[in-house]
């Protein structure tokens, strides 16, 4: 058996994530809602420093139920931005109100999750990475992605969020060939 992709590290918090949840299909709406949001919190960061603080995210943001979020304002905005155990930034915590609220017209309209597969046509795209260095920061559907998803309303969505976004979500299997994790995400597709 191969070992785990490099950027798993060996923090237990880290390693769960690897072998858990990265790449793992996600087709549940709202759990797709909360990934792009923790992604776009990510930006300038890095995804560990929003790990270590994920279920204080989920606590602050009502579990990332968009239909709450979309209902805020300037009150929860200044509750948050006063939350240390969360990424206070303003511009990202307006971006999911705002984005909670692209997020309720995309599924009314077609459902969020659909929305987001059809942009990675058929089964989550299998790479064959054998090095870290190799795996893109973006892809032609990422891009694309990206764009329908800012004329959507969406923010803190550019094609770098959105292509680590498909890859958490498993739109993609990014794990390394001879990480156990990578025959694993393939079974799923």
């Amino acid at each position: 058996m191969g070992e785990r992709c490099g950027w798993s590290g060996t923090d237990p918090l880290y390693v769960a994530y690897h072998d858990e949840e990265w790449g793992v299909p996600e087709h549940d709406s709202r759990a797709l809602y909360e990934k792009l949001i923790l992604d776009g919190f990510q930006a300038g960061l890095s995804w560990y420093t929003i790990l270590r603080k994920r279920e204080n995210f989920r606590s602050a943001f009502a579990g990332f139920d968009p239909d709450v979020i979309a209902g805020w304002g300037e009150a929860e905005v200044e509750r948050l931005l006063a939350d240390a155990g969360i990424v206070r930034h303003r511009g990202k915590i307006e971006a999911a109100i705002t984005n909670a609220r692209a997020w309720q017209r995309i599924e009314a309209a077609d459902g969020f999750s659909d929305f987001i597969w059809s942009a990675f046509p058929g089964a989550p795209q299998q790479h064959a990475f054998t090095e870290l260095g190799q795996i893109p920061a973006t892809s032609p559907e990422g891009d694309a992605l990206s764009k329908r998803l800012k004329q959507a309303g969406f923010r803190f969505c550019g094609p770098t969020i959105v292509y680590a976004f498909a890859q958490a979500v498993g739109l993609v299997n990014d794990h390394l060939t001879s990480c156990p994790e990578y025959d694993r995400r393939a079974a799923l597709a």
